[in-house]
C-alpha cells in the first residue's frame, strides 16, 4: 500500500501540474482559495442527507469549546460539496425522512454555507441501491408509457420547485446506484427474465426520461451537471459494461459517479483501475459519489472483503484511506478526477436512535468533534 500511495502520488502531482489552474469556485460552492494552490481544487464533501433528522434525534457536533452546526464544521475542515437523496414518498421512519420539504430546507443550509448542492434522485419511497429499486408506490400501476412521462414530469417538478426555493442543485444524480435497473419491475435488469434486450431499452427509457427532466427544467446558464451512477466501482469490467449500455442506450449525462466502499467492492488499486478505463474510454470526468472508512473497530458488514481492509480501523487508519483515494482521484488521466463524496459523515452516535455503523464510519468522533480525516479535505479543495 505504501508503494501504491507513493505512485499515485507521484501520478497525482505529475498530472495537476499538466492542468490549467482553476480559480476559486465562488458561487460554485468551492472553497476560498488563499494564495496559489499546489495544485488544482477538486470537490471533496459528503452525502449529509440525515443531519436534520440526527439533530430532531438530539445529535450534537462540537468545534473548539462549543457545539456548532454539523454543516459549519464540516466546511470549516474544507468540505466544499454536499450531496442530498430524494424519496418521492417516504414513510418518516428513521431516517427516510427524505421528501421535497425536508430536502428544500435542508439545501437552503448547504446553499447558505457556500457549498455545492448535489441532488439524488432514488426515485423510490424508499432506499434504491443495487439490491432494490422499488417503485413509488404512487406510480405502481403505471405501464412503460406511462412511467417513462410520469418520471420525467417528475424530475423536472423537482427542479422547479427548488429553483423557486432558490436551491437549483449543480450536481443531479438520475438514480442512485441503478447497476440493476430502477423503478423495478418494470425498469429491471440483470433479473431473472428481464436480463435481454427489452429489458434494456425499458431502462434506457427510463434513463432518458429522467435525463429530459432535468433539461427541460434548467439551460445552458444553470451549468447543472447530470451524473449516472454505478456501485461497483472496483470492478473495471462491471464500469465498462454498464457505461457501454448506457452508451448503446443514447443515455446523455455528464460526470460518472461511482461508489467505493471496501470492504464490499475490494481493494483501492481495483478503483484505480476502473477509473483510468472510464477516463480513457468515455473521456467524461468521474467522481466517486459514495465513499467511507472506520475510525474504530465494531462493524462488521455481511459480505466483507477482509483483505480490502488495508488500514487500520482507527482514526489514523481512516486518515490514511482518505489520503489514499485522495491520491487515486487525482491520478485518473487528463485530470478526470473530481470529486469524493463521503457516505453519512453525520452519522454520530445518538442514544436510542439507529445510525449506520453505530457511528463508526463518521467524519465525527463519538463526542460530536471532527475526526482528523475530515480536515485533510481542505488541502484539496483550496480552503484556508
Amino acid at each position: 500500500m505504501r508503494m501504491l500511495r507513493r505512485s499515485l502520488r507521484r501520478a497525482a502531482v505529475a498530472a495537476a501540474l499538466a492542468l490549467p489552474p482553476l480559480a476559486a469556485c465562488g458561487g460554485d460552492g468551492g472553497g476560498r482559495v488563499v494564495g496559489p494552490p499546489l495544485y488544482a481544487p477538486i470537490l471533496i464533501g459528503g452525502d449529509i442527507s440525515a443531519v436534520t433528522r440526527l439533530e430532531q434525534a438530539g445529535a450534537v457536533y462540537r468545534q473548539g469549546a462549543g457545539t456548532v452546526d454539523a454543516i459549519t464544521a464540516l466546511r470549516t475542515a474544507g468540505s466544499n460539496i454536499f450531496r442530498l437523496r430524494l424519496f418521492v414518498a417516504p414513510d418518516g421512519s428513521e431516517v427516510q425522512v427524505n421528501d421535497l420539504a425536508y430536502t428544500i430546507a435542508l439545501a437552503q443550509r448547504v446553499k447558505a454555507s457556500g457549498a455545492a448542492l448535489m441532488l439524488d434522485f432514488h426515485y423510490s419511497d424508499t432506499w434504491a441501491d443495487p439490491g432494490k429499486q422499488y417503485v413509488p408506490a404512487a406510480w405502481a400501476a403505471l405501464g412503460i408509457d406511462s412511467l417513462e412521462a410520469t418520471l420525467q414530469r417528475y424530475t423536472a417538478a423537482v427542479l422547479d420547485t427548488m429553483r423557486a426555493n432558490g436551491v437549483l442543485p449543480r450536481y443531479v444524480q438520475v438514480g442512485n446506484e441503478v447497476d440493476n435497473g430502477l423503478c423495478w419491475p418494470l425498469g429491471r435488469i440483470n433479473a431473472p427474465g428481464s436480463d435481454d434486450a427489452a429489458a434494456y431499452q425499458r431502462f434506457g427509457r427510463l434513463l432518458r426520461a429522467g435525463v429530459r427532466g432535468v433539461r427541460a427544467a434548467t439551460t445552458a446558464a444553470d451549468s447543472v451537471r447530470i451524473i449516472m451512477h454505478y456501485s461497483s466501482g472496483a470492478t473495471p469490467g462491471a464500469v465498462q459494461w454498464f457505461y457501454d449500455l448506457l452508451g448503446a442506450q443514447a443515455v446523455d449525462y455528464d460526470v460518472i459517479g461511482l461508489s467505493y466502499y471496501p470492504w464490499w467492492h475490494g481493494r483501492m488499486s481495483g478503483l484505480q483501475q476502473a477509473m483510468t478505463l472510464a477516463a480513457t474510454r468515455y473521456g467524461k470526468p468521474i467522481m466517486v459519489v459514495e465513499t467511507a472508512y472506520p475510525w474504530r473497530a465494531g462493524w462488521a458488514p455481511s459480505g466483507r472483503i477482509a483483505d480490502a481492509m488495508q488500514w487500520p480501523e482507527t482514526a489514523e487508519g481512516q486518515s490514511a484511506f482518505v489520503r489514499d483515494l485522495i491520491a487515486s482521484v487525482r491520478a485518473v488521466p487528463n485530470g478526470l478526477g473530481q470529486g469524493i463524496l463521503w457516505w453519512y459523515p453525520e452519522a454520530v452516535d445518538v442514544p436510542g436512535f439507529p445510525v449506520w455503523g453505530g457511528g463508526t464510519l463518521a467524519l465525527f468522533d463519538a463526542t460530536g468533534y471532527p475526526l482528523p480525516a475530515a480536515s485533510l479535505f481542505r488541502f484539496e479543495t483550496g480552503a484556508p
